[in-house]
């Protein structure tokens, strides 16, 4: 095997400050991070202790303002930061990304008041966040929930199931989408749901192929009694509310897909130029070096298309069409290029003696989550050609 060790991405940071942030970050998935993802991943260990120390280092909430405990940094910064996560651990860079995801409804819709109780301790306390949208029988469909939240008084009661929750029945605070009206879209309300709250529960942890470490889960509420205070948004804002936070949060999914592809290359790229067959390193062969250029080539336009579309969400101006196609680009990377890993490796990377096995299963459900690659397709559609005509 090569003693080559991959050289870390040259990436064009708008701040020295940025450029530190990014060292830190590199340290810490290098000391903290990748030696024992392996190991846990296979064990289904979720990493708490590491979410406590990003908490501690001011990462799990960059992208926010300063004034409540976040980091002040623009998107196209925080994703970068993603995507080292992701590089070293998918468990990790995808449970910071839905961190942020949890956390967009408060910074960006709370009131004043609500900001001020709640996010210093999500953005810098040790809180970790879930996002509640989808449901048993509503995914793709999401404006079809039935989860009901009806007001009591000066609170809510909120019954239903909420299903394939990243997080789920560890977090500390859910943010949850609940049905406050009439059928459809305009009576969903959003409301910030304590871990600890009575009627609140997490199912057994969902048994995946991939992403072991880190657990999907429904998530019933029970009599889940909310007050007021903890509504997000006005009555009947939630579902436009939800859409806006994923435009955000498939921007972080693109960048944690281009994180493990990365990953997946780094490996492939060592084992090729320290594998000899023939005589030569496997890496001298035209069909492998072809193989490789492809992989490389893809990252490095996925990269360039999450960042474009994050620098369009820092200037103020409409980027849901190019975050639609940067999900749908970079997951498909992701899956490209972690299978192709495994084909360089031949049967050692079909064992878990080498991670792209691993990476190659971890990257089957960026293509899903946060909106399937087919609901990204249709999105895009929409913005090019127009709505359907039904």
């Amino acid at each position: 095997m090569s003693d080559r060790d991959p050289q870390p991405v040259e990436r064009q940071l708008p701040t020295e400050e940025a450029r530190d942030l990014l060292s830190l970050v590199r340290d810490i998935a290098r000391q903290e991070i990748a030696p024992r993802a392996a190991e846990e991943e296979d064990a289904g260990r979720f990493p708490r202790e590491v979410f406590t120390l990003l908490s501690a280092s001011g990462l799990l909430g960059l992208p926010y303002d300063a004034e409540y405990g976040g980091g002040d940094q623009p998107y196209e910064v925080y994703l970068q930061v993603l995507e080292e996560l992701a590089a070293a651990r998918l468990t990790v860079g995808l449970g910071v990304s839905v961190h942020t995801l949890a956390s967009y409804p408060l910074a960006a819709y709370g009131s004043k008041e609500q900001q001020v109780e709640h996010l210093p301790a999500i953005l810098g306390g040790g809180l970790l966040g879930a996002y509640c949208l989808s449901e048993p029988a509503s995914g793709s469909d999401a404006a079809s929930l039935r989860t009901r939240a009806v007001r009591d008084g000066d609170s809510w009661v909120i019954n239903g199931t909420k299903a394939w929750i990243t997080h789920g029945g560890i977090a500390d605070f859910y943010t949850v989408m609940a049905r406050t009206g009439g059928e459809g879209s305009h009576g969903i309300t959003a409301f910030l749901v304590p871990g600890d709250a009575p009627g609140l529960s997490g199912a057994a942890p969902e048994k995946k192929m991939g992403m072991k470490g880190s657990p999907t889960a429904q998530v019933h509420l029970d009599d889940v009694r909310v007050p007021d205070e903890r509504r997000l948004g006005e009555e009947g804002q939630g579902f436009a509310i939800a859409l806006s936070a994923l435009d955000s949060g498939r921007l972080g999914i693109a960048a944690c897909a281009i994180g493990l592809a990365q990953a997946a290359l780094d490996e492939a790229v060592a084992y090729a130029t320290g594998r000899r067959q023939f005589g030569h390193p496997i890496s001298d062969f035209q069909g492998l070096r072809f193989m490789i250029a492809d992989m490389a080539t893809q990252i490095e336009a996925g990269r360039a298309l999450y960042l474009a579309a994050a620098r369009l969400r820092d200037a103020g101006r409409p980027f849901a069409r190019q975050a639609a196609m940067a999900k749908l680009h970079c997951t498909d990377t992701a899956m490209k290029v972690t299978t192709d890993a495994v084909q360089i490796l031949g049967g050692y990377g079909y064992t878990a003696d080498f991670p792209v096995e691993r990476y190659m299963r971890e990257a089957k459900v960026l293509q899903i989550v946060e909106g399937t690659n087919q609901i990204q397709r249709m999105v895009i559609a929409r913005h090019v050609a127009g709505p359907e005509s039904r």
